[in-house]
């Protein structure tokens, strides 16, 4: 059900296995509604130093209908998996709510990160260097 969504995240089987298992935990209405919305995509973050980096997606739509493109960097592929499935909860929540506020909460961040721990992904316990330290 999911597979074309994720094709960009196919050389990255690490991170492919983490969004997939990430979206299909998701309510089924919210699921729905990335299925139905073809503004919707997951790409990569494809930054090089000497380059910079180069993104496409869809225009937002009216007022509203902001942006749906989730754009995930390839070292969530190995760092901390329970950081790496709240920064993908995190990132589809801000897809969900087009980067918008949510009920009372209107700053977008703190929106997004109270969805995802409706959904069950908490934000782990630790300093950054403990989620990006290389696994042995």
């Amino acid at each position: 059900m999911f597979a074309e969504l994720l094709q960009d995240l196919e050389p990255w089987p690490g991170l492919h296995a983490r969004t997939w298992a990430v979206l299909e935990s998701l309510p089924a209405a919210v699921q729905r509604d990335f299925l139905d919305d073809p503004r919707f995509q997951i790409t990569i973050d494809n930054y090089t130093p000497e380059a910079g980096w180069t993104l496409w997606m869809p225009v937002p739509g009216p007022p509203g209908e902001g942006s749906r493109c989730v754009v995930l960097r390839k070292r969530l592929e190995w760092c901390h998996a329970g950081f790496a499935a709240w920064v993908i909860a995190h990132e589809f929540a801000h897809a969900w709510l087009r980067n918008g506020p949510w009920g009372e909460i209107s700053d977008v961040e703190e929106a997004a990160d109270a969805v995802a721990a409706v959904w069950g992904y908490l934000r782990p316990p630790g300093t950054w260097a403990d989620f990006f330290s290389i696994p042995s």
